[in-house]
């Protein structure tokens, strides 16, 4: 039963089972699904985004991603988050793997791409969205890890998939 449907998420309350026979009421966040884009300027320097979060009221170090549209493919996903946070096009994009960051009450399953041959490409971005863009070497983002200063999850598992952490 839609207990709440927001501009990106719906809130279903919904019986389910477990293979063994135990069923109960959950509370699913629907997500229609996400990307996550890794863009290398060279083998060791990435862009890395500074981005407000309102939700925790503070900035975090992310790498650019985005909510897939209706319809959107993740690599078509990709290729506009690319452009709108990062500020380049991507001549390559290799899809790395997918996670599901909150698989406890989320259907959210984020797509994770590496974006090689970038050239400079502006598009106007969100304009609910603050962001700062840096390019970063494999030590800065090992650093900034070590000193708990890299919190976000997707971000996290997209350097562990290029072997950054």
């Amino acid at each position: 039963m839609l207990k709440y449907k927001g501009r990106v998420i719906r809130v279903y309350k919904e019986r389910r089972c477990l293979p063994n026979g135990v069923c109960a009421d959950l509370d699913i966040v629907k997500h229609p699904g996400a990307v996550l884009i890794v863009p290398f300027l060279e083998k060791n320097k990435i862009v890395l985004l500074k981005q407000f979060r309102p939700v925790i009221n503070d900035y975090l170090y992310e790498l650019p991603a985005g909510t897939l549209n209706a319809g959107e493919s993740p690599l078509a996903c990709a290729g506009r988050e690319i452009i709108e946070e990062a500020g380049f096009r991507a001549r390559k994009l290799i899809l790395l793997g997918a996670i599901f960051p909150v698989p406890g009450y989320s259907t959210e399953k984020i797509y994770i791409y590496k974006a090689q041959g970038l050239r400079k490409e502006s598009a106007p971005g969100d304009s609910d969205e603050i962001i700062e863009r840096m390019t970063v070497t494999r030590q800065q983002v090992k650093a900034l890890f070590k000193k708990g200063r890299l919190v976000d999850a997707k971000t996290i598992a997209a350097f562990a998939f290029c072997g950054w952490l």
